[in-house]
């Protein structure tokens, strides 16, 4: 189901607050009860929201949503910490970037950056990057996913594991609260357990939402990441824990980003 800008914002804020009530949200969007009505009921067929008396609550699955749907959300919170991100990255080194919308933020983020190589398996982040002279780019191989660009498989882990870079930037499709980094995919999960062994620093670039959400397979501990960039505060005892493991956690507003 590809989702309106409407109901992405109506599924953050299920995830958010646990539940949506119609009332609410069509006061939020200003339209009708029907028009919120018809579009809780077309995310529950799609299997993101269950209905409820007078809402709707979110579903747990282990299906990721659309990339389109990814893409639009928290769009400006995703700009901050690619914006913040990238600065932390000097010109004249070497580094990875992995698939997700967040990592593609970082990517434009980048376009100024001078003498740098950016090993990539998102064909996004590489078509972003030819606008950037200074950018040599190499793109893995492996099976393509046609939902969202990316590359994995085992051929895209044997590419990852012939280098040996400065930074990776990984994103996650969800961080459980005791600092585990989930996704959706083992193939992706393998890539991406590659990409942080072949790494000297590595970065994780995530928004709020993916705080607490379920996803089946574990990619590893943000105890393994140097730098966490998100645009809100981690849960306290999950903040204790990153200063515990020596892991900065860097918090991105969204209006930092001009």
């Amino acid at each position: 189901m590809a989702l309106s800008i409407r109901q992405g914002e109506i599924l953050e804020l299920a995830r958010l607050e646990g539940r949506v009530l119609v009332d609410d949200l069509a006061n939020r969007f200003d339209v009708t009860l029907q028009t919120i009505r018809r579009d809780l009921g077309d995310m529950a067929e799609a299997g993101l929201l269950d209905r409820v008396h007078g809402g709707a609550v979110p579903r747990a699955g282990a299906v990721n949503l659309g990339y389109e749907a990814r893409r639009r959300m928290n769009a400006e919170a995703k700009a901050a910490i690619g914006a913040a991100c990238a600065a932390a990255i000097p010109d004249n080194c070497s580094l990875i970037l992995n698939l997700g919308t967040t990592t593609e933020a970082v990517a434009h983020a980048l376009i100024g950056h001078k003498n740098i190589t950016v090993v990539t398996n998102n064909m996004n982040v590489a078509n972003i990057l030819l606008a950037n002279p200074g950018c040599e780019i190499m793109v893995t191989g492996g099976a393509l996913r046609r939902s969202d660009g990316g590359l994995v498989g085992e051929l895209t882990t044997q590419f990852f594991e012939q280098f040996k870079v400065d930074y990776a930037v990984i994103g996650t499709s969800a961080l459980d609260h005791d600092g585990d980094m989930l996704d959706f995919d083992l193939a992706e999960v393998r890539v991406s357990r590659a990409i942080l062994r072949q790494s000297r620093h590595a970065f994780l670039v995530t928004d709020h939402s993916k705080l607490g959400r379920p996803a089946p397979a574990r990619i590893a501990s943000i105890a393994e990441i140097d730098t966490v960039f998100i645009d809100r505060p981690l849960p306290a005892e999950l903040q204790d824990r990153c200063a515990t493991w020596g892991t900065n956690v860097q918090i991105c507003p969204t209006d930092s980003v001009s």
